[in-house]
């Protein structure tokens, strides 16, 4: 428990306490806490009582004030509570939290039971069922609990019990659990828990769970364990003895303002765990409207104060206790009460349920604007609430009170000021609920009612439905209901209902934060061989502890779209077919983890399959059974989107037509294709189809179906279940029965009764609807109706009953006095004149008598009582159905004439306030005598006496303290007393008003002061919360109303909040008191430059003011740490940086940084240049052949020195076959693989600058050899035809090298049929007409290469196809190509489509590829299919294309729609391709659209409209949207037209006074509408003008003042608009400015200037600035004036002043401070007196208000002890000499003194005065003399003591004649007039004779010295002889 200690420092304090922790075993547990405390706590965290240590597993992490403790790899041992315990020398504090290790769960998540697959038939397993529940209950503290619960279900369920969410085993203190199982052999199975000897902490919510393999189930019960009640003390007025220890220290104060709430927490550890009680001023506290008590989710006990009333405050104590011991902590409460208060709190107010309750209050001034809360929750007027404002009065009215309706409201006006009063509501229920409970999920909710009555059964419903009964408990008056592991769904409206009575609270669960599960993991694809693809992967990690599933998504590539696939629940594998994809391609594959916490990242396979769809039956045909004139549907489901045929025997239904007949005049039918789904739907069918085949075929699919037919027997379609209706009386009352067959007979029947058709009962038949309707329905018309056909029947039970009645007058409760035999007459008005009404009377019916008399007349019912007797009085209620209307009835005895008061008044007031007496009497005329202490009291202005009806009054306007008294209102023996006691108004603070601030640095004199409204009140000071005591290091002072509080020498340490408390009000001041600031005294600037070489020594200097300053050094931003190459130094003021080896990276920026101030050095390290070392000549030009790799490298003076490479001037850039190295010094540039390009003059320079250091190479690169490029074989064979031209190309690597041509080793020449040509790099050898003889090797020789040509010359072989064309399958808009070889390979072929020959062109492309022919038709449409034919030579072949329809889908579909009657419509939708005209069809309600003009169908591309102009009601339906393929639906809502707002209300601004216009235009003329203010109802009148016309509703409202600014608004049917009134105040004006004023340097100077109105702030302004109260400058405001006083004025007050309110202006005026001029008018006088008497001495100066000063002997004199100062205004006597007026200045000095001696001064400003003071010493003498002898012991000191004449006189001690100096061994002490000798450890040598002089006098003592003997002899003295 936390407990403070003393003032010095502050105890830990737990910011953040550590959070309860569950983790699976194996996994990490960290526990985290925030700890405050000066000095900083140590923390130490404990286990079972025992300090942890620090292990592999165990750790405690620390950041700052955060502490931790990390726990791994978490063992089923480790759970436990963890305490962490925080210490230091103020205190100490702790907080624990429990850890809890879980099993892990099993490899398979379990599912949820709604996903367990139900248990097989006949084994009779069920998931639990609790047969009986736990019951709440409330006991004493000892008694004995016991929870029981049995359950059923198969398998056995296992149970076990929790207590507030936490295991048994987990809570801390459960020694006396014991758990108990069932007796066998009862149902189901039962676990009992049994407590012994509860205690308050047992006090919780037990849940007991149950669970098997196919569910969980649980049940919780309240346990509420109360303190015995203690027996009361034998004495009612003495106060009740605290039950807690006295306080061993000084409890904590705790301030807060008022309105405000207060908040206490207290944290408590012990076994067994303690048990908590508060307690206020010693007297234990309940919880109740305004103070909670719970316990937080941390394990703290919270006390929570609401709103806080000065009442509230006290000494609150939280007191703990267990059979160990007990402690406590208390906590002193100080409410801070506002300057701006309530003339007139509000009271608390008591009223019965369906009564009024009304508030009242009174505000300071009545324009304060006022709001009104119950608790939080601000209340509007309304009916409900009425609001009333009555000049300053403020008056709130609850009509209809309800059992919510009990609670806090408040008042509040401006800056947040707040009264408080408790509405309690009397009724059946006592104890409601809470406006709302929030609760986390998973957390258990309880909710407690309280009824009046024992033993009472009421309801509970969540936002209407009925609770189950196992949640739900009663005892005695309690009623609670528990709802263990609430989810979001238990979130809702609570209600809890006893007969008419009934209180709610709003339930809102707050959901956990869960994070979600991670990803799947191991993910792998491995391809299938028949169309299929294997997917594997592993569960995540860790494993969800929620279920959940795998989802599978695709992705065909080329598409951005993923598409889920499917779902599965358990990691492994699974293999996707083709049929999941819906066309060829190739697709890839991503999985993710889904649970109900959110979705994991997703996991993409890697690779992608190539899969084709198949078509497989997934569900088959089959038969249907259906009655005649039904619709047969079949139905099947493929694996894939395809095409297929229906069959009917036999005969395929052709036709693209979804809708279709098989023959004329016979059955029709109609197809649909949703997706996979195919259905075939023949319509109305009839007896004769029975028997038909239905079949369905598709590539890869067949399958086949019969129909059967059957006669169809009536049945009832509606209604399906019993009907119950209610109605009033004269209503139409219609019950509708719809059969299955039209016109089939049917029978109505009432209560069993066949019934006959009259005028008041008919019966129609329309179809198949028969009808029964009573036009005009009676009481005697109710009864079960039933219609009755064969074998079924429709059952209507119709209650008829008369309209509810309502009571008209009185609405509100009815209160009546009367006396002895009058008359007394009870009023009750009606809304019907056939009501029956009922009187009671103290809840008993009334019955009619001689003495009670009831009468009828219309809708009024009166109770009479002809002579009302007193026993007659009571409580009346007039009962109509469900209201009642309420009467008070008191009946006075005549021979009592007072009424009220009944007994004796007390009445305390203040001095000044007003009395008012009271007095009401039983009859008007009746007269009375006032009395005060026994004597009549006489009418006066000071007292006035009042006569209204009944009541006398006795009015004190203006009370005074000697009012006090008894006052006697009497009449014949009768008389009401009333005691008044007046005491003195509160003390208030005058000054200051509102909070200062105040800040000082150190050693500077603080003055804290205030002023109060009286001079004699005391006040008491505290600083932050404790009352300060006098010091030297602070003074307390009084002066009049002033008070004061000096810190003659502040120090930091002295800051903090003051406070001066006066009892009634406070005033608080904030005190920071500053170090001296810390200075850099050099170097001056703040910025130095400084170079140095590197490597070299760097030191920078700086010097610190104070010396003892602590520096911080940065380089660069960042602090820098002591090194070997970093040395820090500090010597007297003196600090230093210095860097032994600095080298070039050190240089930078470095700051030495105080606390206040910083200087910077940049300091630069310049490095010597760099040089290239070797070479020393430049190198000799580098040789090298293409390809061989080149290296140019050189070596620099300094490894880090930056280097440019350039080619032939030009940068080189790396890459492309060069790479820069750079290792150490050296620096190279590699060509890896030279060419002709890299040739040239390669240079190294060492940095960018011009003329820096260079080194050149130069590289040679040989001319590369000339090699053959094509054909790159080395032998080609070439074959010519006879007759042709033969062409043997070669080309070279380069142009201009020579080839030589050989034909079987004979070189060629170009002559005759030889050509030889040479185009650059290009050789060509030509044979023309070649012959058979030309054929032979020919070889093309090249310097470096060469290639050989196999020359064949024969005839061509012919032409022939070698492979033919293959059908194609192709969808519309995709591409198709045919493929076929010839031979040879070029052969031409042609190409014919439907026997034309192809022409090339964009969409048909013709391609040729060695012996392969290609035709590719791009895009293709439904009319490109046909035949394809290839011919070359004497040889064709053919192949037919099919182009497949693409299906038309929607890809943007049809969406529901609402729309007002007389708009424009839109239905629109989006199709995946571009349909032709009339491929999209609009439908409405099944059928095509009718021909209307406001209908229209457009087509934009893919997107397709529908149109409906000017919408009426009739249009209201299902509008549809077809495509041979696809349908999509919607639905069109017409709402009838709107009354709607052109043009709505505008906010209004007007200055009071004005008026206001309001104006609206609606959409439709002659609407009656109904205008309000603030929710009241304007009626015309003077002030009011309400006009309407056409569309146009006007308001004016005239006359407006402050409070009619609110919301007006305007209602009429369902709109309503609104706007904001404002209503401004009169703009402030200055009436009268202030004037020009010349004062005198120190005098008071007054600015005044008058406003317009009295509330309004002023600003003043001195030469533009605004000014602000202070000590010498005061602002006041006395009614519409306001003032400036500036008090003794200087100098520096002179200027131009300006005062402003608002946007008004006054000045500048001119104040003008003269200088005073002083003068003496009276010197001094010298003084001559004797040593030990006074001297007085008077000055006059010329200005009466200059202070003086004065000074003796140069040093100035202040008041007290022997100084005595004051000042007396002077002015000339009649009979005295003339002298000038002034201000007499008189010191006055008593018991003079010998060194008083001197020169008196006295200085007023610049004048001065001085005279001499001579002072007569008198002659020093001995008044008592020391001893002549004295005896001490050996080793013990000796003491010799004199008194001399005078204090201050000069004594000089002697021994043996020479003079003792003060020593190790002489001490002298002067104290006054008494002087001292003590000489330590006496020994013999300092025996002797000592003597003491004073003056001429002297004084002589022998001191000797006694010793003792060791040997118990008789002790001797020792001479010194």
């Amino acid at each position: 428990m936390k407990v403070g200690s003393g003032s010095q420092g502050s105890p830990p304090c737990f910011l953040r306490f550590p959070r309860p922790v569950r983790v699976l075993s194996g996994a990490e547990a960290e526990l985290k806490c925030v700890v405050l405390g000066q000095p900083p706590p140590t923390v130490v965290w404990e286990k079972g009582g025992q300090p942890l240590a620090a292990s592999e597993r165990l750790s405690f992490p620390a950041d700052g004030a955060e502490h931790g403790l990390l726990l791994s790899r978490a063992l089923p041992s480790d759970a436990g509570v963890y305490v962490c315990r925080a210490r230091n020398t103020a205190g100490e504090a702790y907080a624990a939290a429990a850890v809890t290790v879980l099993e892990p769960p099993a490899p398979e998540p379990q599912p949820q039971p709604a996903e367990l697959p139900p248990p097989p038939p006949g084994t009779g397993e069920s998931a639990p069922v609790f047969l009986t529940g736990p019951r709440s209950q409330w006991v004493l503290r000892g008694a004995e609990v016991v929870l029981t619960c049995q359950v059923g279900g198969l398998p056995e369920p296992t149970l076990y019990w929790e207590k507030d969410g936490m295991a048994l085993d987990e809570v801390w203190d459960r020694s006396h659990f014991a758990l108990e199982l069932g007796a066998a052999g009862g149902l189901g199975t039962s676990l009992v828990l049994r407590i012994l000897a509860a205690r308050l902490p047992d006090s919780g919510v037990f849940v007991c769970h149950a669970r098997n393999a196919h569910g969980h189930a649980q049940a919780g019960a309240l346990l509420q364990v109360q303190q015995p009640p203690e027996t009361d003390p034998e004495d009612p007025d003495e106060a009740p003895t605290p039950v807690v220890e006295p306080q061993k220290c000084a409890p904590k104060t705790f301030w807060v303002n008022e309105g405000k709430h207060a908040k206490f927490r207290c944290y408590v550890m012990g076994k067994p765990e303690p048990e908590i009680e508060w307690h206020w001023e010693g007297r234990p506290l309940l919880p109740d409207r305004r103070r909670l008590m719970y316990r937080d989710r941390d394990g703290g006990f919270v006390l929570k104060v609401l709103y806080c009333q000065a009442k509230d405050c006290g000494l609150y104590v939280c007191a703990a206790r267990n059979s160990a011991g007990q402690t406590l902590s208390a906590v002193q409460l100080h409410v801070k009460e506002p300057r701006l208060r309530f003339a007139r709190p509000l009271q608390d107010m008591e009223g019965r349920e369906n009564g009024i309750a009304v508030l009242e209050c009174k505000v300071p001034n009545s324009r304060i604007p006022t709001a009104w809360f119950r608790e939080d929750q601000r209340l509007l007027p309304c009916r409900k609430y009425e609001q009333i404002e009555e000049g300053a009065v403020r008056r709130l009215i609850i009509h209809r009170l309800k059992a919510d309706d009990d609670g806090v409201y408040l008042c509040e006006m401006r800056g947040r000021v707040r009264t408080v009063a408790n509405v309690t509501v009397k009724g059946p229920i006592l104890k409601r609920l809470p406006r709302k409970l929030d609760v986390l999920e998973g957390e258990n909710a309880v909710l407690l009612v309280e009824t009046q009555e024992a033993g009472v059964k009421g309801h509970w419903s969540r936002d209407g439905e009925e609770l189950p009964a196992t949640c739900q408990s009663s005892s005695g008056h309690m009623h609670a209901l528990v709802l263990p592991g609430v989810t979001r769904e238990d979130a809702g409206e609570v209600t809890f209902s006893l007969g008419h009575s009934r209180t709610t609270t709003l339930l809102r669960v707050k959901c956990v934060k869960h994070n979600p599960p991670g990803p799947p993991m191991l993910v792998e694809m491995f391809k299938g061989h028949k169309n299929t693809v294997l997917l594997t992967w592993k569960p995540p990690e860790p494993l969800p502890e929620t279920s959940f599933i795998y989802r599978l998504e695709r992705q065909e590539v080329g598409s951005e779209d993923w598409i889920q696939c499917f779902s599965i629940d358990k990691a492994g594998a699974v293999e996707v077919p083709g049929d999941c994809v819906p066309s060829e391609g190739d697709y890839r594959f991503r999985i993710c983890t889904v649970s109900e916490h959110g979705r994991s990242p997703h996991v993409v396979f890697q690779g992608s399959a190539h899969l084709v769809p198949t078509a497989r039956l997934v569900a088959g045909l089959e038969d249907v059974q259906v009655y005649e004139g039904e619709d047969a549907v079949f139905s099947l489901k493929l694996s894939t989107i395809i095409q297929g045929t229906w069959f009917l025997n036999g005969e395929e239904l052709k036709g693209n037509e979804p809708e279709g007949q098989v023959a004329p005049g016979a059955l029709q039918y109609r197809k649909e294709q949703k997706g996979l789904q195919h259905r075939l739907i023949l319509q109305a069918v009839k007896h004769q189809d029975s028997g038909a085949l239905v079949g369905f075929s598709c590539p890869g699919v067949q399958d086949s179906a019969a129909l059967t037919i059957q006669e169809s027997p009536v049945h009832i379609l509606s209604p399906e279940d019993k009907m119950s209706l209610t109605f009033t009386t004269s209503e139409c009352v219609v019950l509708t029965c719809e059969l299955s067959r039209v016109d089939f007979p049917a029978a109505w029947y009432k209560d069993g009764q066949k019934v006959e058709e009259s005028e008041s009962l008919l019966v129609k038949v329309d179809g198949r609807k028969h009808r029964l309707i009573l036009p005009e329905a009676q009481v005697q018309d109710s009864g079960e109706f039933e219609c009755r056909t064969e074998g079924v029947s429709a059952f209507f039970s119709v209650a008829v009953q008369d309209p509810p009645v309502h009571i008209v007058d009185p609405q509100e409760h009815v209160f009546i006095h009367a006396i002895t035999s009058e008359c007394v007459m009870l009023t009750c008005e009606v809304d019907r004149e056939d009501a029956l009404v009922r009187w009671y009377k103290d809840g008993q019916e009334v019955e009619e008598s001689d003495f009670t008399v009831l009468e009828n007349e219309g809708p009024h019912h009166r109770l009479v009582l002809p002579a009302a007797q007193p026993h007659d009085g009571g409580e009346f209620q007039c009962v109509a159905g469900e209201e009642r209307a309420y009467f008070t009835v008191t009946i006075t005895d005549v021979s009592s004439w007072i009424v009220y008061p009944s007994g004796k008044v007390y009445v305390a007031a203040v001095r000044l306030e007003r009395v008012v007496l009271t007095c009401e009497l039983c009859r008007p005329w009746a007269e009375v005598r006032w009395t005060k202490d026994g004597e009549e009291v006489v009418e006066s202005p000071a007292l006035l006496l009042q006569k209204e009806d009944t009541v006398r009054r006795l009015v004190l306007p203006a009370v005074q303290l000697e009012d006090s008294g008894e006052y006697l209102c009497e009449i014949d023996d009768e008389s009401a007393s009333f005691t008044v006691t007046v005491t003195e108004p509160p003390v208030r603070i005058i000054y200051p008003r509102d909070e200062v601030t105040l800040i000082a640095v150190s050693l500077e004199c603080v003055v804290l002061m205030c002023e109060l409204s009286r001079a004699d009140a005391p006040v008491r000071w505290y600083r932050d919360g404790l009352e300060v005591e006098e010091s030297e290091a602070l003074v307390l002072e009084s002066d009049g109303p002033r008070r004061r509080l000096i810190l003659p020498a502040a120090q930091p340490k002295d800051g903090g909040e003051f406070v001066c408390d006066a009892g009634d009000d406070s005033a608080f001041f904030t005190v920071t008191v500053t170090a001296p600031p810390e200075r850099i005294v050099h170097p001056v600037a703040r910025t130095l430059d400084l170079q140095f070489g590197a490597p070299g020594r760097v030191e920078l200097h700086c010097e610190v003011a104070p010396p003892g300053s602590q520096v911080r050094w940065y380089k660069d931003g960042l602090e820098v740490e002591a090194s070997e190459a970093l040395q820090l130094g500090a010597e007297g003021p003196s600090r230093t940086l210095t860097l032994p080896h600095a080298q070039p990276e050190d240089a930078g920026e470095y700051v030495c940084e105080t606390r206040d101030e910083a200087v910077t050095f940049n300091v630069s390290l310049a490095e010597p240049l760099v040089q290239f070392l070797a070479p020393e000549a430049p190198p000799s030009p580098l040789r090298v052949a293409p390809g061989e790799p080149v290296v140019l490298s050189c070596e620099l003076s300094r490894a880090t020195a930056p280097v440019f490479w350039s080619h032939n001037g030009g940068p080189v850039q790396e890459g492309e076959g060069l790479e820069l190295q750079a290792e150490g010094p050296r620096r190279a540039l590699c060509i890896r693989a030279a060419e002709w390009a890299h040739a040239g003059l390669y240079t190294c320079q060492c940095g960018a600058a011009s003329g820096a250091p260079s080194l050149s190479f130069t590289v040679q690169v040989a001319e590369p050899p000339v090699r053959v490029v094509a054909p790159e074989a080395a032998q080609t064979r070439v074959r010519s035809t006879p007759g042709g031209d033969l062409e043997l190309v070669v080309h070279l690597s380069g142009p201009g090298a020579p080839v030589r041509w050989y034909k079987d080793g004979e070189r060629l020449a170009s002559q005759g049929r030889v050509q030889l040509e040479q185009a650059g790099a290009r050789q060509v050898l030509r044979v023309q007409r070649a012959r058979s003889k030309d054929a032979g090797e020919y070889l093309c020789d090249a310097p470096h290469d060469s290639r050989i040509f196999l020359v064949t010359v024969e005839e061509s072989p012919p032409v022939k196809l070698v492979s033919e064309l293959i059908p194609l399958t192709v969808h519309e808009g995709d591409d198709a190509t045919f493929r076929c070889e010839v031979s040879p390979p070029d052969a031409s072929v042609t190409w014919l489509r439907n026997g034309a020959v192809v022409t090339p062109g964009p969409q048909l492309e013709m391609a040729q590829n060695g012996s392969s022919r290609t035709l590719t038709v791009r895009r293709c449409q439904l009319e490109d299919a046909g035949t394809v034919t290839a011919q070359a030579g004497g040889t064709a072949t053919s192949a037919r294309l099919h182009v497949r329809e693409t299906e038309l889908l929607f890809l943007r579909r049809l969406q529901d729609i609402r729309v007002e009657e007389g708009q424009d419509m839109c239905l629109k939708v989006e199709t995946g391709r571009v349909g032709t005209a009339g491929a999209v069809r609009w439908m409405r309600g099944g059928e095509p659209l009718p021909l209307d003009s406001r209908l229209s169908v457009a087509q934009e591309g893919h997107v397709h409209r529908l149109f409906i102009h000017g919408v009426v009601l009739a249009d209201q339906g299902t509008y549809g949207c077809e495509s041979p393929h696809d349908r999509t639906l919607a639905r069109l809502s017409v709402r009838p037209r709107q009354l709607r707002a052109l043009r709505p209300l505008e906010d209004m601004t007007v200055s009071e006074g004005g008026s206001a216009t309001f104006q609206l235009e609606l959409s439709q003329e002659g609407v009656i509408g109904e205008w309000a203010r603030g929710g009241v109802r304007l009626q015309p009148g003077p002030r009011c003008h309400i006009h309407a016309e056409g569309h146009t509703h006007r308001l004016v409202l005239r006359g407006l003042g402050l409070a009619d600014s609110g919301c007006v608004s305007f209602t009429a049917d369902a709109l309503r608009c609104a706007a904001r009134l404002t209503v401004r105040e009169v703009p402030v004006t200055i009436v009268r400015g202030p004037q020009d004023l010349e004062v005198t340097e120190g005098d008071t100077a007054t600015l005044e200037c008058e406003l317009s109105q009295a509330l309004a702030d002023v600003t003043w302004e001195k030469d533009g600035c605004a000014l602000l109260p202070s000590p010498r400058l005061r602002l006041q405001a006395l009614g519409t004036r306001r003032l400036l006083q500036l008090r003794r004025c200087s100098s520096s007050d002179a200027g131009t002043y300006s005062c402003a309110v608002e946007t008004s202006r006054a000045g500048p005026v001119r104040l003008t401070v003269r200088e005073r001029r002083v003068a003496v008018l009276r010197e001094l006088r010298a003084v001559r007196a004797r040593e030990g008497d006074g001297a007085t001495f008077e000055c006059t100066v010329s200005e009466a208000e200059t202070p003086g000063c004065w000074e003796l002997g140069g040093r100035q004199l202040r008041p007290g002890g022997r100084i005595r100062i004051r000042q007396e205004g002077e002015a000339p006597a009649s009979l005295a000499p003339p002298s000038p007026p002034g201000k007499k200045h008189i010191l006055v000095l008593s018991l003079l003194r010998a060194e008083d001696a001197g020169e008196v001064r006295f200085q007023a400003g610049p004048a001065q005065s001085s005279a001499l003071l001579e002072v007569e010493a008198l002659p020093l003498q001995m008044c008592r003399r020391p001893p002549r002898e004295k005896t001490v012991l050996a080793g013990r000191r000796a003491v010799l003591e004199v008194t001399v004449s005078r204090s201050g006189g000069y004594v000089c001690w002697l021994r043996e004649g020479v003079e003792l100096c003060p020593g190790d061994k002489y001490e002298m002490r002067s104290h006054g007039p008494t002087h001292s000798l003590v000489i330590r450890d006496v020994r013999p040598e300092d025996q002797g004779t000592y003597c003491c002089q004073a003056g001429q006098d002297s004084a002589d003592t022998q001191l000797l010295v006694e010793g003792v003997r060791m040997d118990g002899q008789t002790p001797a003295l020792l001479d010194s002889d």
